[in-house]
């Protein structure tokens, strides 16, 4: 993989502020949500996304785990479609990972261990990139390297 492109897919991700997540519902379809990114540390193989336990998303999730994230500038016209599954996870240290205190609690009035606090962890397994006229997809370890 070209490294410059790693480089591109790599900035691309740390400075978006809202990713968009597709699942696919009960009929089959796939649906689209933008969703702000709360990362602190941001990987190209592991997303970690907030949202309420009682969502739509998370039931989706739980019955088909296939999913993609996208990032995008539109400015640039550059974007980066992950593709690959996600794990609805209630556990408090993977919590933990997103909770910023003040911030979470006028979401999640309970505190961290709030029953309607759910992290979505999406793991990649490829990735397309959209640069103007050109694409390029790479498999998560391939852009790892």
């Amino acid at each position: 993989m070209d490294g410059n492109i790693k480089t591109e897919i790599r900035e691309l991700r740390e400075n978006s502020t809202v990713a968009y997540i597709a699942s696919i519902n009960e009929a089959g379809y796939p649906q689209m949500k933008a969703m702000l990114i709360f990362e602190r540390e941001r990987s190209l193989g592991k997303h970690y996304f907030s949202t309420n336990t009682s969502s739509k998303r998370v039931a989706q999730f739980l019955k088909n785990p296939k999913a993609s994230v996208y990032y995008c500038d539109s400015e640039q016209f550059k974007g980066a479609l992950f593709t690959g599954t996600i794990e609805v996870c209630t556990d408090r240290a993977t919590r933990e990972l997103l909770w910023t205190g003040d911030e979470c609690l006028a979401y999640y009035p309970k505190g961290i261990d709030d029953e309607d606090y759910t992290v979505l962890k999406f793991t990649a397994e490829t990735v397309n990139y959209y640069d103007g006229e050109e694409a390029a997809e790479f498999s998560i370890d391939e852009a790892l390297r």
